[in-house]
């Protein structure tokens, strides 16, 4: 049984649980099990939400939701609550507040009666990464130990090293899941491989595996630095479609890496150029730019360490959009309104880089 650690003077109305679970596996329902010990009801917040399928966010939150709801009875699903909860990277503010919000929601739904549903917040203080759970004073505390140290990345690690094969029932890969995560899973999992999109997934993971044995034998891992410009001009931001991996077929900020001989500013301006082929003078461009920010989140591209100079160029609203067209690294390039801006088709953490330089408008524009 896991051992708790609980901080409380009654029992809770609501166990609220963050995770990802990409994919579910014993840990977390170890966690849930516990919660449901604790309190009537169990909200469960599905992390990374709505976003593009990537090595380390194979799987939609309606998947992983389906994951969960097959590893539980009748009874334990009519008392758990999956919400999706998107990240919102480089605002750490606003992911509180959304977390906030959800789970006011979801406690007013369950006891509308209540003028205050008191609320626990389960979790394992794992690593730096649980930071979060030290954010909700306000909340009771439910402290989780790591279950027989089962972790979701050695799970994806191990399905990605078969080549997403998970068929054959004897095989080292299905033995293994077996260990760690519930036979619903499994077949689950299965069903979800044999989709293309998620093919393509392992195909990616293949790639960037490969492209990273370039430097398997440097004494210290590489920090990479890319440049990228986010064009705005009468509500919309100029986007590319990339036809090459990583991201094949994703939705990028005009970019790319920085030459050694080469300012930032300079390397954003060539990046934009080439990518997108606008029409628009070189010297307007420069003097366009209204802000540059760095976005440095560790685990912002599954390509190894990479941090991103974002320059923000706003051009003056007309009624006419500059022509633009796709290139060599491109196959199209597109003004898209901020509002028709898709997450789940973005590639790497650029949803993010927009909303943080285009702010409060851009949040209005979706509706945030």
């Amino acid at each position: 049984m896991t051992d708790l650690r609980v901080s409380r003077a009654s029992q809770p109305d609501v166990a609220v649980f963050i995770l990802r679970a990409q994919p579910f596996h014993f840990g977390h329902r170890a966690v849930i099990e516990q919660a449901l010990a604790e309190a009537p009801n169990v909200v469960l917040l599905l992390g990374s939400a709505h976003q593009p399928r990537s090595p380390r966010n194979p799987f939609t939150h309606n998947e992983r939701a389906a994951m969960i709801r097959a590893s539980f009875g009748e009874a334990e699903n009519a008392r758990i609550h999956i919400v999706p909860l998107m990240d919102v990277l480089y605002n750490d503010p606003a992911w509180i507040t959304n977390i906030r919000v959800a789970v006011g929601r979801e406690t007013k739904r369950l006891y509308p009666a209540k003028d205050q549903a008191s609320v626990a917040l389960v979790g394992h203080s794992k690593d730096e990464s649980s930071y979060y759970l030290r954010l909700f004073p306000e909340w009771q505390s439910i402290d989780c130990e790591n279950y027989r140290g089962i972790n979701a990345t050695d799970l994806r690690r191990a399905i990605f090293d078969a080549g997403g094969d998970l068929t054959n029932d004897h095989s080292a890969v299905v033995q293994y899941l077996r260990t760690v995560t519930t036979g619903a899973v499994i077949n689950l999992l299965r069903d979800f491989l044999a989709q293309r999109d998620v093919a393509e997934v392992v195909e990616e993971d293949r790639f960037i595996q490969d492209y990273k044995k370039g430097w398997a034998n440097s004494p210290y891992p590489p920090t990479f630095v890319t440049v990228a410009a986010v064009v705005v001009q009468s509500g919309h931001v100029l986007l590319v479609e990339r036809k090459t991996r990583p991201g094949l077929g994703q939705m990028a900020l005009p970019g790319g890496f920085l030459r050694s001989d080469e300012s930032l500013e300079d390397g954003a301006i060539r990046e934009l150029r080439e990518d997108t082929r606008i029409k628009v003078p070189e010297a307007v461009l420069r003097g366009s730019i209204r802000e540059t920010e760095v976005f440095d989140y560790p685990k912002r591209s599954d390509r190894g360490r990479t941090i991103a100079h974002a320059h923000l160029i706003q051009l003056r609203d007309d009624t006419t959009l500059p022509k633009v067209r796709g290139s060599e690294e491109s196959s199209a390039a597109t003004w898209t309104s901020f509002n028709q801006i898709d997450p789940q088709r973005m590639f790497e953490d650029h949803y993010h880089i927009i909303r943080s330089l285009i702010g409060t408008s851009f949040r209005e524009e979706l509706g945030g």
